[in-house]
């Protein structure tokens, strides 16, 4: 017994099955929650997807087995009754009627296909001994499941389930479990598309043979009409997924599903080779939960370009942290008042977009109409290199062209970028001004907080409230862009067209805007905060306990120059009193602090909290 035992493991070990078909899969991207997301074909163009017993409903197997093999629980691999049973029928009748196969030899005939010989089923003998010694039950019914034909070039039930029913097989009844069971045995004479009075035959005949808790001849009669078209595989996220290859991600696959209607109808409505892309990454995690590359494979519009990564000029979009580093430097607060008016710098004269000058407004209010020259202005203090420095810790690569510096030009949109880079970079400035991975600071977690709080504006179409938003437009209309966050989410919208010629007239408030609104549309909502992040900046009354400037009372007069007590309430301390910009000492235990006006004149007085939020008021001093 122990030669036998000896002779069967060497001719084993000598002899192994043929697994290459077996392990020769289809590539599967795979959503957060492991659902499928997308697959790619294996070599050859076939759908070959792993099938796990665990991955189909009892019901299947249990079709399975009573329609293929009813003692497969019982035999070693071979079952000799059915062998003697096909023998006697083929002696008596002259030809094959039936072939005693098993599970566990279909299974080795699925593996390695032979012509139908004699010498071919005594392999597949040997094989299905050999399988069951390997593997044991469960690993038959995985390669059965696995290559099981289904029709053209599907192979395994996972294949079968998604390209005729549109779902996974965990999600099939009976009806239409045992019509993929009943394919398998003819796969071409019984395709539904093709042959449906064959193929619901055949499915029927494999419910009348099921197990007595499988169906009814009420079922039957009820399983109605078979798929009358094949679906395509599942594809969604078709340039990420291609990136990808295989293996889990973070996508949120009913969110990718909801971003990619709303770019099919976005593409409708866009102007010939307009293309755009798309993309949703969680605020705190910074994962990608939504990304659309473009007209998947549309010629007309260079589907086959991922345009997440293509480079294209910014336009407006980097202001917003041009703001929060000069919050951060101290060379203004949100309220400091400037002259939007015509100026050099240098020979550099930007213009705004619509080339008017708005006179005397807050730093707050020029951000919030992207006007450019406070933005030149305040770079122009601050330095090129340091935007330059803050977008490289922010994960933005500048790109410029050969040997140029970082220049002025940089705060309106003269820097190559991606719209993958600048959603992370607003995710960062949503972060309090931390980087992804380690953390690190790339602008103080108060400064961040100003320059997003200011941006918290209703659509002006129509939207969801709570959102902050900044549009862009490149020069001569090629880039049309709009980046939002919420406490939840940031999310950004690139429009133009992939070869970089202009688009006249078009505009990221005109073009862009209306598609982030329609995209948050889609984002589960998210929590609102116990206060708002700057209350100064919303237009409307300050809650109970919002931070209030007590003293000055708004546009006060003192008669003249003298020891000042600044008060204020509310607010998360410590608190910062600045006075035109410049911060007073301050104990972080009081709501109050002294001051000394140097002389008569107008004073920007302002207090910050912990949190970010700001109040202020102009003084004058006799």
């Amino acid at each position: 017994m122990l030669a036998l035992l000896g002779g069967a493991w060497a001719l084993d070990r000598a002899l192994p099955p043929p697994m290459a078909r077996f392990e020769n899969l289809a590539r599967e991207v795979t959503a957060r929650d492991g659902r499928l997301l997308s697959v790619l074909p294996a070599p050859g163009g076939v759908w070959r997807l792993r099938t796990r017993p665990e991955d189909v409903p009892p019901h299947l197997l249990s079709l399975l087995i009573a329609a293929e093999d009813a003692r497969f629980d019982w035999h070693p691999g071979v079952d000799p009754l059915a062998l003697t049973r096909a023998a006697f029928q083929w002696i008596r009748a002259g030809r094959v009627v039936s072939g005693g196969s098993t599970l566990s030899m279909q299974a080795a005939r699925l593996l390695e296909p032979r012509p139908r010989t004699l010498r071919s089923k005594l392999i597949e003998i040997a094989r299905a001994l050999q399988l069951e010694w390997r593997y044991g039950k469960r690993g038959v019914q995985e390669i059965w499941l696995t290559l099981a034909p289904q029709g053209g070039n599907l192979e395994g039930l996972r294949a079968g389930s998604f390209a005729w029913f549109g779902r996974p097989p965990s999600a099939l009844d009976t009806s239409e479990s045992a019509l993929l069971v009943a394919l398998a045995r003819r796969p071409e004479a019984l395709r539904p598309d093709r042959h449906p009075d064959a193929a619901r035959r055949a499915r029927d005949a494999v419910l009348l043979r099921r197990a007595p808790d499988i169906a009814t001849g009420a079922e039957i009669a009820l399983a109605g009409e078979v798929p009358a078209r094949r679906r395509p595989m599942p594809r969604l996220a078709p340039h990420f997924a291609r990136e990808r290859r295989e293996g889990p991600t973070t996508i949120d696959l009913d969110l990718q599903r909801g971003v990619e209607s709303l770019a099919r109808e976005t593409l409708r409505r866009l102007p010939e080779r307009v293309s755009l892309a798309l993309m949703v990454m969680d605020l705190s995690s910074r994962e990608t939960r939504a990304i659309v590359g473009g007209d998947w494979m549309n010629p007309s519009r260079a589907g086959a370009l991922d345009l997440t990564r293509a480079i294209r000029s910014p336009g407006s979009t980097l202001k917003p942290l041009i703001y929060a580093l000069a919050f951060e430097a101290g060379i203004v607060t949100p309220d400091t008042v400037l002259e939007d008016v015509p100026r050099r710098f240098g020979d550099y004269a930007p213009e705004n977009f619509d080339r008017e000058f708005q006179g005397r407004l807050r730093i707050a209010d020029a951000l919030r109409l992207s006007l450019n020259q406070p933005a030149v202005a305040l770079l122009n203090g601050l330095g090129p290199l340091r935007l330059s420095s803050a977008m490289k810790a922010g994960g933005v690569v500048p790109r410029l062209p050969p040997g140029a510096e970082p220049a002025l030009p940089l705060a309106l949109g003269g820097v190559g970028v991606t719209l993958r880079e600048m959603v992370g970079l607003y995710a960062m400035l949503g972060n309090g001004g931390r980087a992804a991975g380690a953390g690190q600071a790339v602008v103080e977690p108060r400064a961040a907080r100003l320059a997003t709080s200011i941006l918290v504006q209703r659509f002006p179409g129509g939207g969801p409230e709570g959102i902050a938003w900044k549009t862009g437009t490149s020069w001569g209309g090629r880039d049309a862009w709009a980046l939002g966050m919420d406490q939840r989410h940031v999310a950004g919208v690139w429009l133009g067209r992939p070869d970089g010629t202009p688009m006249p007239g078009a505009t990221g408030a005109q073009l862009a805007l209306p598609v982030l609104a329609q995209l948050f549309e889609r984002l589960p909502p998210a929590p609102r905060p116990a206060a708002p992040q700057r209350t100064l900046a919303t237009g409307s009354g300050p809650p109970t306990d919002a931070l209030r400037l007590l003293f000055p009372p708004p546009r006060s007069t003192l008669p003249e120059a003298g020891r000042v007590i600044l008060r204020a309430s509310g607010g998360q301390r410590p608190l910062t009193f600045l006075v035109d910009g410049v911060p007073l000492a301050t104990d972080p235990a009081r709501r109050e602090t002294g001051w000394v006006p140097p002389g008569p004149g107008f004073y920007r007085i302002t207090v910050l909290d912990a949190a970010g939020s700001a109040a202020g008021t102009q003084l004058r001093v006799r």
